[in-house]
């Protein structure tokens, strides 16, 4: 069986806007890797923070979060009491929480955020969005860029932590 080229290097993903295409292929890049990672994961390890790093359950939780507040910000809104409480969960150990329930929450965010950035006009994207109740400089661009190369950072801060927990 042949291995795909990476996901940046199949072309164009149709329905999204060409200035997008590459926080599309960044995300699907990423989420193609995390299963792949994440398959037989022990769920013994998915909470484990060896030398003080982040579990795996983190980033997954996190990585769902991130993708949903810069959505939410790039529309101008505010994040809500759910998102809140969401973010103060991240990475407080729920042991009945298995990694298929964490990979398919994140599944259901990337679907929205890809959505929503497949509907983003692009004449949009410099747009100032304010992000936080400080109101913190941002676009609508550049928090699309940062939801795909946030992830992506986390994915490598995953792969270490995983790499470390099966040795």
């Amino acid at each position: 069986m042949s291995k795909k080229p990476e996901v940046w290097l199949r072309g164009p993903i149709e329905g999204y806007p060409l200035l997008l295409q590459p926080v599309v292929h960044a995300v699907l890049q990423a989420q193609e890797e995390i299963h792949a990672l994440m398959r037989d994961f022990s769920l013994e390890l998915l909470w484990e923070r060896p030398a003080g790093m982040a579990s795996p359950a983190f980033h997954l939780q996190h990585i769902a979060g991130v993708l949903d507040r810069m959505v939410t910000y790039a529309k101008g809104e505010s994040l809500t009491t759910e998102q809140f409480a969401y973010l103060k969960k991240e990475g407080v150990v729920e042991k009945k929480l298995t990694t298929e329930e964490l990979l398919n929450f994140l599944d259901l965010q990337i679907q929205a955020f890809l959505k929503f950035v497949e509907k983003t006009n692009t004449d949009k994207l410099i747009e100032f969005r304010g992000v936080g109740r400080a109101q913190l400089p941002s676009s609508v661009g550049g928090l699309l860029f940062h939801a795909a190369e946030h992830m992506t950072r986390h994915l490598g801060q995953l792969l270490v932590t995983v790499k470390i927990l099966q040795e």
